[in-house]
């Protein structure tokens, strides 16, 4: 088991970045794949990266691609998700999640909400135009 918590959301104006943290406990971290996502009022809960065990590999869904940069420290059971260029549809909840590394061979990375099994409470961040 596992337990997350995401911290670092705010309020921010368009062009801005802000760094999230995804800190864990309650299990080996580096047994964990990490991913993120986020919700807006009204939408589904949508993938924005995720980032191997090691913190060698990492996707993006490709609306965050090119901004978002998602980093581990290992060390600290701690994994980063570093927004640039943040934009008013960047507004939302934003979760991590923990995905059993054991279940992905290597360069397979759970993209799907229903392959995490344990998240965080949120964190908002929102993007004034």
């Amino acid at each position: 088991q596992v337990q997350l918590v995401e911290s670092g959301g705010r309020l921010v104006q368009a062009g801005d970045s802000l760094r999230l943290s995804c800190s864990a406990s309650g299990s080996t971290f580096i047994y964990w794949i990490v991913g993120w996502f986020r919700q807006a009022p009204g939408k589904e809960r949508e993938f924005v990266g995720v980032v191997s065990w090691s913190g060698q590999t990492t996707r993006y869904a490709d609306s965050v691609k090119d901004r978002f940069t998602i980093s581990r420290d290992n060390a600290k059971n701690t994994v980063y998700l570093q927004m640039n260029s943040l934009k008013p549809e960047d507004t939302a909840v934003y979760y991590c999640a923990a995905a059993r590394e054991v279940y992905y061979s290597r360069g397979n990375l759970p993209l799907a909400v229903h392959e995490y099994e344990y998240w965080g409470q949120g964190t908002q961040v929102t993007v004034s135009s």
